[in-house]
């Protein structure tokens, strides 16, 4: 197994890769719940929410193991988050599209994005991006994830108005008061989560993850309320409700599998290309499949740049599908179409991943284990909803942290290469979209090469991206 995986090569072992691969599961286990959330929404998809539940089961375990056992990486894939929202709530919700249409688009985005990876076309944007925007992208990714895991502790209030709407200059994020206990519970898991890295302890973030988990349920143990740690539990719920959940039963397992047939093989391609649709349509799959395309690329560059998980040979040389970088692109879209298949939006290679880069993992063995624990999830799906968010919040504010190192490259100095790294890390919080951030980092600096004269230093492929996403903004703001 170690040769297979080359652990003597990355200089990792069974231990770290294992730590690794269940920091990695705990910190996006959250997707399984969320996912099927979003895609059945009454606003949006209105998908059969048990169908999705088992959808994103199979799609994450499928994609993750291509990671794992075809691209070697150290890296985990489930339906994006954003990516879910997109497909529900703007091409099901405000296009007007079925969700057996918006499927067919996944898949059809998934075929685009793998004739580009095939082609070499997303290579050779890769080795295009200037050494600025890598490190803007690896950044920005920080902060992004730091982002979610503040929001997510609930550390974060918004001018007391209800949290995605859309109330302007109302919505001002502030520090909460901290009177709900659960918060105060995250804070000490992320400060937990700090002295054991200052420490130098093996498995930190994993660590902090279950002592945080152990500290909620003692809390509530001795009298908090159960629904401040799960806000699927009803007001006024105890330590017995948060246990009740807990069963197997055979039965009823087997019923939740079957479910996923509701979903699977449903995809609509005949209405999706009707003279009335034909502009949505592409509207629709040119975000597809920039969303797709640059939260995989920016997830890969900017966690594994710095830690030697992809050699520099990936990034600048070769073609075909044989590199780790070009196995790991191949694998994201290959998982897309899987998913699409089963029932679910847009599977993608999760930022999160980088908690269990953190804990040392290098190889595809950290990925098995993500996958693995993640099919365990079908029969022990109420044992995962243990872990509360307030547990793995603060894992990821503090990996955030970690990947900020990237912007120690960039040139503050230089305005004209400030103002490009400026603008692409501070959308991917604000805006809550790596893409967005990507897409923005792109515009600000042709824009400078091209009012300064330099235009000829930015490579064709940068330059054809640059205008598909002006193109993308324009169509939406047309159709939406």
């Amino acid at each position: 197994m170690d040769k297979f995986f080359k652990f003597e090569k990355y200089g990792t072992n069974y231990r770290t890769e294992t730590t690794a691969g269940l920091a990695t599961f705990f910190t996006m286990a959250y997707i399984i719940f969320v996912n099927p959330n979003i895609l059945s929404n009454s606003f949006g998809s209105q998908m059969p929410a048990n169908s999705v539940f088992v959808a994103t089961v199979i799609a994450t375990v499928i994609g993750t193991l291509m990671l794992a056992l075809y691209a070697n990486v150290p890296y985990a894939q489930a339906p994006g988050m954003g990516l879910n929202a997109f497909f529900s709530f703007t091409v099901c919700g405000a296009m007007g599209f079925t969700w057996q249409q918006a499927l067919a688009m996944v898949f059809i985005c998934g075929i685009v994005g793998m004739i580009i990876t095939a082609t070499g076309l997303r290579k050779m944007l890769i080795q295009a991006l200037p050494k600025t925007l890598q490190s803007a992208i690896g950044g920005g990714i920080g902060l992004f994830i730091a982002y979610i895991g503040m929001k997510s502790a609930g550390l974060l209030t918004f001018g007391g108005t209800a949290e995605g709407s859309t109330a302007g200059a109302d919505a001002i994020p502030a520090l909460v008061n901290f009177s709900n206990p659960a918060v105060i519970v995250a804070a000490a898991g992320m400060l937990l989560i700090i002295v054991l890295l200052a420490l130098k302890v093996t498995g930190a973030i994993l660590l902090g993850i279950i002592g945080t988990t152990v500290i909620s349920l003692l809390v509530i143990a001795f009298g908090a309320d159960a629904s401040n740690f799960y806000p699927h539990l009803p007001q006024g719920s105890n330590i017995a409700a948060v246990f009740s959940g807990i069963s197997v039963n055979p039965a009823q397992i087997g019923a939740d599998i079957a479910s996923v047939a509701d979903t699977a093989f449903k995809l609509d391609f005949g209405g999706i290309f009707a003279a009335d649709k034909i502009a949505l349509t592409i509207t629709a799959l040119i975000g597809f499949v920039l969303t797709d395309i640059f939260d995989t690329v920016g997830t890969l560059i900017g966690t594994g740049k710095r830690t030697g998980i992809f050699e520099n040979e990936d990034f600048e040389s070769g073609s075909g599908i044989r590199t780790r970088m070009d196995k790991a692109l191949f694998a994201d879209l290959t998982a897309t179409m899987t998913g699409a298949l089963c029932g679910t939006s847009n599977v993608t290679t999760y930022v999160e991943s980088a908690a269990g880069i953190a804990e040392g993992g290098r190889t595809g063995f950290t990925s098995m284990v993500t996958a693995i624990l993640f099919l365990l999830c079908l029969p022990l799906v109420s044992i995962v909803g243990i872990v509360p968010s307030v547990a793995t919040s603060p894992a990821l504010i503090v990996v955030g942290v970690l990947m900020m190192a990237a912007i120690t490259d960039i040139d503050w100095s230089d305005f004209s290469v400030a103002a490009v790294a400026f603008a692409t890390m501070a959308f991917m919080p604000f805006a809550y979209s790596i893409t967005t951030g990507i897409s923005v980092g792109f515009i600000v600096y042709v824009l400078l090469k091209l009012v300064t004269g330099k235009i000829k230093e930015v490579k064709p492929i940068m330059l054809v991206f640059t205008l598909l996403f002006i193109l993308n903004f324009i169509l939406m703001a047309i159709e939406l």
